[in-house]
């Protein structure tokens, strides 16, 4: 989920390893990115998602919702604050990358939305250079924006994305679809049993954000915010399945959730919590399976 599923970047003030964020990125797009595929997909499916658009990803990390809309044929923008998950997203992305569907019109920027204007914190690459980013460097108007980190976990995480949008939706076309997204229900989300692990020690932390659950208007509140108008709804299941525990740890802290608690107590302690909580997901064969629904928004710029 950074991810995406919300990040919280926070010093380690707690006892243990450090977190190699190198590694964290590559657990992230090994193991744990892939688990919002049906979301994507059905997003994409909604809106048509093909040549003719023109889509900015907030909180793009590793890149992997950007590849599936650029194999649909869209030229596609990447925003994200993580440098080590956009160095996946560039091999993936861009034409000096190994993946063979990589395309010339990606663009991928480490810094906020603004900046695929600014230029300030632009990726360039050979995208600049041939000047065919989306909308990027005052091209055309995006025709779709998403926000696939989906909300609703952390304390505050509603406002980060507050102010995402208010950068990014000045860049779309008017009628424009902006993708927001969520948890669903707690009884729908396994994973959240899971994710109180992180709601204790945060709270000894104090401004950082810690776990809450999910609200069932927190979408159509940010985007009412946002001056948007909501346009249709639904909600995709995501089951979070892994190879084994560790592989499942590696995962969920990926997503950065687990930070606050890091950050108040200790890494270790966090680890042995979680494989704890995970205990009522294993089966026999050692596969660890958590059923998962998640929900999105589609509103329209004015």
């Amino acid at each position: 989920m950074t991810p995406t599923l919300v990040r919280q970047h926070l010093p380690r003030t707690g006892h243990g390893p450090r977190v190699d964020r190198r590694a964290r990125a590559r657990d992230w797009s090994e193991i744990q990115e892939r688990m919002l595929v049906p979301l994507y997909e059905a997003v994409y499916g909604r809106l048509d998602v093909g040549p003719g658009s023109r889509l900015l990803g907030l909180g793009c990390g590793s890149g992997l919702a950007l590849l599936m809309a650029a194999s649909r044929g869209a030229a596609v923008t990447g925003v994200d604050a993580s440098s080590d998950r956009l160095a996946i997203a560039r091999e993936r992305l861009l034409p000096a990358g190994r993946d063979a569907r990589a395309r010339a019109d990606a663009l991928i920027v480490d810094g906020s939305p603004g900046d695929t204007v600014r230029g300030g914190a632009a990726d360039t690459a050979d995208t600049a250079a041939s000047g065919t980013g989306a909308a990027g460097g005052g091209g055309p108007a995006y025709t779709v924006v998403t926000a696939f980190e989906p909300i609703g976990c952390l304390a505050g995480d509603a406002d980060g994305l507050s102010e995402q949008l208010a950068e990014a939706v000045p860049l779309a076309g008017r009628g424009a679809a902006v993708v927001l997204t969520g948890w669903g229900p707690p009884e729908r989300c396994a994973t959240a049993s899971v994710l109180r692990v992180a709601a204790g020690p945060a709270e000894l932390l104090p401004g950082t954000g810690s776990w809450r659950s999910a609200h069932r208007d927190d979408l159509e509140d940010i985007a009412r915010r946002a001056g948007l108008r909501p346009d249709g709804s639904g909600r995709v299941a995501c089951p979070f399945g892994y190879a084994d525990a560790d592989s499942a740890v590696r995962g969920l802290l990926s997503t950065g959730l687990f930070d606050p608690a890091i950050a108040a107590t200790d890494r270790l302690q966090v680890d042995k919590e979680i494989a704890e909580a995970l205990h009522p997901y294993e089966r026999q064969d050692g596969t660890v399976w958590m059923p998962n629904v998640f929900r999105y928004l589609i509103a329209r710029t004015p």
